[in-house]
């Protein structure tokens, strides 16, 4: 899936309209790389979209860095991060010849993949960008077990004189999810809409884990992050250490 320009416009302020909090999302991010990694400088955010955990990120870390297959999202990420390398790429394939002590992949992209297998080689790809003690942090889709298909929800917001409705119809397709996002935006020119259509693999937490295994991770699976109101933003997250570090205790690994 490769966002338009049109969805890219509205990714931010409808995330944050719905209590979406990227500022403390980098922060916990933050603290959780700290437990594992106190001394990590350079970060890479894959599917980084429009550069919003990123540019927050860009606080704790000396060196950040994204990649994004869309090129509508990366335009977006480069106009707030002037400066900031942000990598057009899939995660699927990409190599940019160094490593990072972080590396991080928000929002479940890697559940776009086109098969389990794909999704374990983004996963492998991402660990290879680690440097030794590296750790990894994935942000999974739901699984099969807490999806709920046939789910419908629906948001509005007003900002800067127009009205952003939008519409999600969610439904299982055998081990697949298909996501359906409806948006309608009224302003003083009109009405526009438009459709976009997201395919995810409803993976169990036991394939996730393993994809790290393989990779040379350690893997547990922690809390994720809520909305404003309360609400999981997501099942949790996935956090990886790369073998050959150093632990907190100075204790090679």
């Amino acid at each position: 899936m490769s966002y338009g320009a049109a969805h890219a416009e509205l990714y931010d302020p409808v995330f944050r309209s719905r209590g979406k909090d990227f500022e403390g999302e980098a922060e916990g991010l933050n603290r959780l790389v700290r437990s594992r990694f106190p001394g990590a400088r350079t970060l890479l955010d894959v599917a980084c979209g429009t550069g919003a955990h990123l540019e927050n990120l860009a606080r704790y870390f000396d060196h950040v860095e994204g990649l994004d297959h869309s090129p509508a999202m990366r335009d977006v990420a480069r106009g707030r991060l002037p400066g900031v390398a942000v990598h057009g790429g899939d995660m699927r394939d990409f190599d940019l010849h160094r490593t990072f002590d972080v590396v991080i992949c928000m929002g479940s992209g890697l559940a776009e993949a086109e098969s389990p297998e794909q999704m374990a080689g983004s996963v492998a790809r991402m660990a290879a960008h680690l440097a030794p003690g590296g750790v990894l942090i994935v942000e999974p889709w739901y699984f099969p077990d807490n999806f709920l298909d046939g789910h419908a929800a629906g948001h509005l917001f007003r900002e800067d004189g127009r009205v952003v409705s939008r519409l999600t119809h969610s439904a299982r397709h055998g081990t697949r999810s298909r996501v359906e996002i409806r948006f309608m935006i009224v302003d003083s020119s009109g009405f526009r809409e438009f459709t976009d259509v997201i395919v995810k693999y409803l993976l169990p937490r036991e394939r996730y884990e393993a994809a790290f295994e393989r990779a040379g991770c350690t893997v547990e699976f922690v809390p994720g992050f809520s909305l404003a109101d309360g609400r999981p933003n997501g099942p949790g997250l996935f956090v990886g250490v790369r073998a050959g570090g150093t632990d907190p205790t100075g204790v090679i690994t």
